[in-house]
């Protein structure tokens, strides 16, 4: 704030670096508006104040950047902008200085939006053309300005290789918010999340990366506080410089910043990268009906795609109203500073890009070639983050998995639907299944990328998750005021026979077998294994499968587990245990399906329940429900960072999604090794039977369940007479 009695200067101050800088002097500001006519900066003393203290012309003007400095300004100011120009929707401009509006570049929030009528920019729904005169001072979101300092007290990226990598998806808010063991006013917050507890869970869990649902602060949609919900995912973005206040412990708006940094901070000591999940696809303004609040008041032509035949309408490709103009630099720009600062001050490891076909519409075409792609394999420090696409929007040719360039890993939307497929019992869905279990690479590799392209995931927080897809065939969205139109209505799940939830033992002993299949074939497969939070709890949103504005009870993660929940979840962290220990499931190449280095076996076999190979005819009659798949561990022909030949154990993955059980001829060894199971989907984790399975032996394979069998050497074991 101001010191009192002190006279409000104002120098000409610098273009660069856009947003509010403060230099222990004084504030900085600037920002760019390619048509503006004139632009006022609006001081506010605090969140209370229904109109500023102090309205600033910025008089200053280079390369379409406005900016003014004050000198002895101090973080925790507050302040927002009046951008003064036309206000001609049908020529693509909003302009409307009777709004105070936010400054895309603000590092913090001092104060979110209060909605009301005055915060949109024309006069009624049905005369947008008409421009509002009433003053919106009152409501407006409020930059502030803050102190960049931070000990992080040695703390760098984890840089974890992408063939280690095991990613959790979390809702920052979500994941605690009803945890019995963290102090309740740390529940749903930053610091929940790098609470002891927390962290404990991840750790047991083996997670090496947690991928955080959207922390950019979001805007709850109007319509949606109106109906008493919110916009809980936060696929909404206001500001893409600013943790969301709402999901932080401390009371001050100017702490919240340093909080999330405390967050990572705790995690990555913990061995745990950060993921931030980001929206540069569209903002929270919505459509030409939408509310003015940054970008369509400082200069809609610039920042948003119009149409190009009537400009007061949007290009929407993103389903939300918005697009976000990709063909100017200025909107480059502020995508590239908002990524570099997440990095550089805030140390996350990496993004995953909502809708990124949206990112990559130069034209109207998806072009992976396109000036984002580029900017970033040219970025010295982006291009050594993880990069990860959700690889559609809702555009024409917007389905673009497997088209990404080199650097991104994607979001395998294919991998989902094809493993749903086959738990649910389709044979056909067979020759898919396995290209999807050893790496898709039919997606990937003809531009030479590797199995860590591909993010797998059976659940997301989109769609059912794990325990209702073995539950439910119907979505029950009711509780989303949307009449159950919303979401999606093909899900490719199986409901193992009664819809809903079932007291019935055979039912829910069957959909228990269906989810550790899901869980293990999940992290078995070839690529980065991905799991949503709350399904290795047995979490449960009561069929809802698009709880977007959900910010209750169905959406919380419940920690209180009843016997079969902390079973199915020793079961989960045994899984990932297998994964971690085994370097044959940990691949960077794809497998060649032949002998490495002249050894005895293939690298990978895919065998029938009969002991013998697969043959073409097999692969193609579209009827087969059990196979078997060995993977040598011996001969890997794949070094380790050191350039040493990594060298583990052999696999054998056993796959049925028949009713009945099969007898399974375990493939030939030498006579010095044995089969040996490590994990049977169909017993409870501690009564797996670790008997050595006889040479000709088969493996009684029980109905919908899967199971691995490691192949011990040196058989039989030395006993003490022997010595």
């Amino acid at each position: 704030m101001n010191p009192p009695g002190t006279m409000l200067r104002v120098w000409p101050g610098q273009p660069d670096p856009l947003g509010a800088t403060w230099d222990g002097n004084g504030v900085n500001f600037a920002i760019f508006s390619e048509h503006a006519t004139a632009v006022d900066l609006c001081l506010f003393d605090s969140e209370s104040d229904c109109e500023e203290a102090h309205r600033v012309p910025l008089t200053e003007q280079t390369h379409q950047v406005w900016h003014g400095y004050i000198p002895n300004l101090c973080p925790g100011q507050l302040y927002g902008y009046r951008i003064h120009g036309p206000y001609l929707p049908d020529e693509g401009h909003r302009f409307n200085a009777h709004k105070v509006v936010l400054d895309p570049y603000a590092r913090a929030l001092g104060r979110g939006i209060t909605w009301s009528d005055s915060m949109f920019g024309y006069v009624t729904p049905d005369h947008d053309l008409s421009i509002s005169t009433s003053d919106n001072a009152a409501c407006a979101p409020l930059g502030l300005v803050v102190d960049p300092t931070f000990d992080w007290q040695g703390d760098s990226l984890l840089r974890t290789p992408w063939h280690k990598t095991f990613i959790y998806e979390a809702h920052v808010k979500g994941f605690t918010k009803l945890h019995p063991h963290i102090p309740e006013a740390l529940r749903g917050t930053y610091q929940g999340l790098a609470s002891d507890p927390s962290i404990a869970h991840l750790r047991r869990m083996g997670v090496t990366a947690l991928e955080l649902m959207p922390v950019h602060h979001h805007v709850n949609d109007r319509h949606l506080e109106q109906n008493g919900l919110s916009n809980y995912w936060g696929y909404n973005t206001l500001s893409f410089f600013a943790p969301d206040r709402r999901y932080a412990a401390a009371d001050s708006a100017a702490d919240v910043i340093n909080e999330f940094r405390e967050m990572v901070r705790r995690l990555h000591k913990a061995n745990i990268e950060v993921i931030l999940d980001v929206v540069y696809n569209h903002t929270g303004e919505g459509n030409h009906l939408g509310p003015t609040l940054s970008l369509r008041g400082i200069d809609n032509a610039s920042y948003y795609r119009v149409m190009p035949n009537d400009q007061r309408y949007y290009q929407d490709f993103t389903g939300c109203g918005n697009t976000l103009n990709m063909q100017c630099p200025r909107v480059l720009q502020l995508i590239m500073d908002s990524l570099r600062y997440w990095v550089q001050e805030m140390h996350v490891d990496g993004f995953r890009f909502d809708l990124c076909s949206a990112l990559a519409r130069e034209l109207h075409d998806v072009d992976k070639l396109s000036a984002f792609f580029d900017i970033i394999l040219q970025d010295p420090l982006l291009s050594q983050v993880k990069l990860i696409a959700e690889p559609w929007d809702l555009g024409l040719g917007g389905y673009q998995v497997g088209n990404f360039p080199h650097l991104w890993s994607e979001w395998n939307g294919k991998y989902r639907d094809t493993i749903r497929r086959f738990w649910a019992g389709d044979g056909g869905a067979i020759n898919e299944f396995a290209t999807r279990l050893t790496g898709s690479s039919d997606l990937f590799q003809h531009n030479g990328r590797r199995p860590s392209a591909s993010i797998n995931f059976v659940t997301a927080h989109d769609g059912f998750c794990l325990r209702d897809l073995v539950t439910y065939h119907h979505k029950r969205n009711l509780s989303n005021m949307e009449d159950n139109r919303d979401g999606d209505d093909h899900n490719n799940g199986w409901n193992c026979g009664v819809e809903g939830e079932s007291d019935d033992p055979c039912i829910a002993q069957i959909r228990l077998k269906q989810r550790k299949n899901f869980i293990t074939t999940l992290m078995m497969s070839q690529g980065v294994p991905m799991l949503r939070a709350g399904d290795e709890l047995g979490h449960t949103q009561r069929g809802n499968n698009n709880a977007y504005c959900q910010d209750n009870e169905i959406s919380w993660l419940h920690w209180n587990l009843d016997d079969s929940q902390q079973e199915f979840l020793c079961f989960c962290q045994s899984v990932v245990q297998i994964w971690h220990e085994h370097p044959v499931l940990k691949r960077r190449n794809f497998f060649q399906g032949r002998r490495i280095r002249g050894a005895g076996v293939k690298d990978i076999a895919w065998l029938m329940p009969n002991g013998g190979e697969i043959t073409d005819q097999e692969w193609n009659s579209g009827a087969m429900h059990s196979i078997g798949v060995r993977l040598n561990g011996e001969s890997m022909d794949e070094v380790d960072e050191k350039g040493e030949q990594i060298v583990g154990e052999t696999l054998l993955l056993l796959l049925s999604n028949l009713p009945d059980s099969i007898p399974f001829l375990l493939p030939r060894h030498k006579p010095s090794e044995r089969w040996i199971t490590i994990l049977d989907t169909s017993v409870h984790v501690d009564e797996i039977l670790t008997t050595p399975f006889s040479e000709n032996e088969s493996f009684p394979l029980q109905g919908h369940s899967m199971a691995i069998l490691l192949l011990s050497q040196g058989w039989p074991p030395v006993t003490q007479t022997d010595v």
